[in-house]
Protein backbone atom coordinates (compact mmCIF):
# COMPACT_ATOMS: atom_id res chain seq x y z
CA UNK A 1 0.00 0.00 0.00
CA UNK A 2 1.30 3.40 -0.97
CA UNK A 3 0.20 6.81 0.25
CA UNK A 4 0.23 9.02 -2.84
CA UNK A 5 -1.06 12.32 -1.43
CA UNK A 6 -1.92 13.97 1.87
CA UNK A 7 -4.09 17.06 1.72
CA UNK A 8 -5.55 19.21 4.51
CA UNK A 9 -9.26 19.95 4.33
CA UNK A 10 -10.36 23.29 5.77
CA UNK A 11 -14.05 23.71 6.61
CA UNK A 12 -15.34 27.10 5.43
CA UNK A 13 -18.70 28.84 5.43
CA UNK A 14 -18.26 30.79 2.18
CA UNK A 15 -16.45 28.76 -0.46
CA UNK A 16 -16.01 31.58 -2.97
CA UNK A 17 -14.55 33.92 -0.34
CA UNK A 18 -12.21 31.22 0.97
CA UNK A 19 -10.99 30.43 -2.55
CA UNK A 20 -10.30 34.11 -3.21
CA UNK A 21 -8.45 34.53 0.10
CA UNK A 22 -6.21 31.48 -0.31
CA UNK A 23 -5.48 32.28 -3.97
CA UNK A 24 -4.49 35.84 -3.03
CA UNK A 25 -2.23 34.85 -0.14
CA UNK A 26 -0.78 31.54 -1.35
CA UNK A 27 -0.89 31.95 -5.13
CA UNK A 28 -2.61 28.58 -5.57
CA UNK A 29 -5.02 27.95 -8.44
CA UNK A 30 -8.34 26.10 -8.40
CA UNK A 31 -7.89 22.60 -9.85
CA UNK A 32 -11.29 21.21 -8.77
CA UNK A 33 -14.53 22.92 -7.74
CA UNK A 34 -17.72 20.98 -7.05
CA UNK A 35 -19.53 23.93 -5.46
CA UNK A 36 -19.22 22.47 -1.94
CA UNK A 37 -15.54 21.47 -2.10
CA UNK A 38 -12.72 23.06 -4.02
CA UNK A 39 -9.08 22.05 -4.27
CA UNK A 40 -6.34 24.57 -4.86
CA UNK A 41 -2.85 23.60 -6.00
CA UNK A 42 0.47 24.95 -7.18
CA UNK A 43 1.51 24.57 -10.82
CA UNK A 44 3.02 21.10 -10.22
CA UNK A 45 0.09 19.92 -8.05
CA UNK A 46 2.62 19.01 -5.34
CA UNK A 47 1.05 21.42 -2.86
CA UNK A 48 -2.72 21.11 -2.43
CA UNK A 49 -5.39 22.47 -0.11
CA UNK A 50 -9.07 21.58 -0.06
CA UNK A 51 -11.78 23.96 1.14
CA UNK A 52 -15.16 22.44 2.05
CA UNK A 53 -18.51 23.78 3.20
CA UNK A 54 -20.45 20.57 3.97
CA UNK A 55 -19.57 17.12 2.64
CA UNK A 56 -22.40 16.09 0.33
CA UNK A 57 -22.45 12.35 1.08
CA UNK A 58 -20.84 11.94 4.51
CA UNK A 59 -22.15 12.82 7.97
CA UNK A 60 -19.28 15.21 8.75
CA UNK A 61 -16.32 16.96 7.17
CA UNK A 62 -12.88 15.34 7.33
CA UNK A 63 -9.83 17.27 8.51
CA UNK A 64 -7.51 15.60 6.03
CA UNK A 65 -7.74 13.53 2.85
CA UNK A 66 -5.19 10.80 2.25
CA UNK A 67 -5.01 9.20 -1.17
CA UNK A 68 -3.77 5.60 -1.20
CA UNK A 69 -3.10 2.95 -3.82
CA UNK A 70 -5.47 0.38 -2.23
CA UNK A 71 -8.39 1.91 -0.35
CA UNK A 72 -10.04 -1.47 0.26
CA UNK A 73 -6.96 -2.76 2.10
CA UNK A 74 -6.80 0.44 4.19
CA UNK A 75 -10.52 0.10 5.03
CA UNK A 76 -9.95 -3.41 6.37
CA UNK A 77 -6.86 -2.19 8.25
CA UNK A 78 -8.99 0.50 9.94
CA UNK A 79 -11.56 -2.11 10.94
CA UNK A 80 -8.80 -4.43 12.22
CA UNK A 81 -7.46 -1.51 14.28
CA UNK A 82 -10.94 -1.09 15.83
CA UNK A 83 -11.23 2.48 14.58
CA UNK A 84 -14.62 4.11 14.27
CA UNK A 85 -15.76 4.12 10.66
CA UNK A 86 -17.54 7.45 10.24
CA UNK A 87 -18.42 7.03 6.55
CA UNK A 88 -18.49 3.55 4.99
CA UNK A 89 -16.43 2.50 2.00
CA UNK A 90 -18.29 4.06 -0.91
CA UNK A 91 -17.91 4.79 -4.61
CA UNK A 92 -18.73 8.47 -5.04
CA UNK A 93 -20.21 9.96 -8.22
CA UNK A 94 -17.21 12.30 -8.66
CA UNK A 95 -14.87 9.38 -9.27
CA UNK A 96 -13.38 8.37 -5.93
CA UNK A 97 -13.76 5.36 -3.66
CA UNK A 98 -13.43 6.44 -0.06
CA UNK A 99 -14.19 5.97 3.62
CA UNK A 100 -13.75 8.07 6.76
CA UNK A 101 -12.38 6.93 10.10
CA UNK A 102 -12.03 8.80 13.39
CA UNK A 103 -8.66 8.50 15.12
CA UNK A 104 -8.14 8.41 18.90
CA UNK A 105 -7.77 12.21 19.01
CA UNK A 106 -11.15 12.62 17.29
CA UNK A 107 -9.75 13.68 13.92
CA UNK A 108 -11.82 12.50 10.95
CA UNK A 109 -9.66 11.17 8.13
CA UNK A 110 -10.87 10.68 4.54
CA UNK A 111 -9.02 7.79 2.86
CA UNK A 112 -9.53 7.55 -0.89
CA UNK A 113 -8.41 6.34 -4.26
CA UNK A 114 -9.48 7.62 -7.65
CA UNK A 115 -11.54 5.20 -9.70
Amino acid sequence: MTVTRVMPVVTVTDLAAAIAEHRAVLGLEVVMDHGWIATLADADHRVQLSLMTVDQTAPCNPAVSIEVSDVDARYHAAIDASLEIVHPLSDEEWGVRRFFYRDSAGTVVNVLTHL
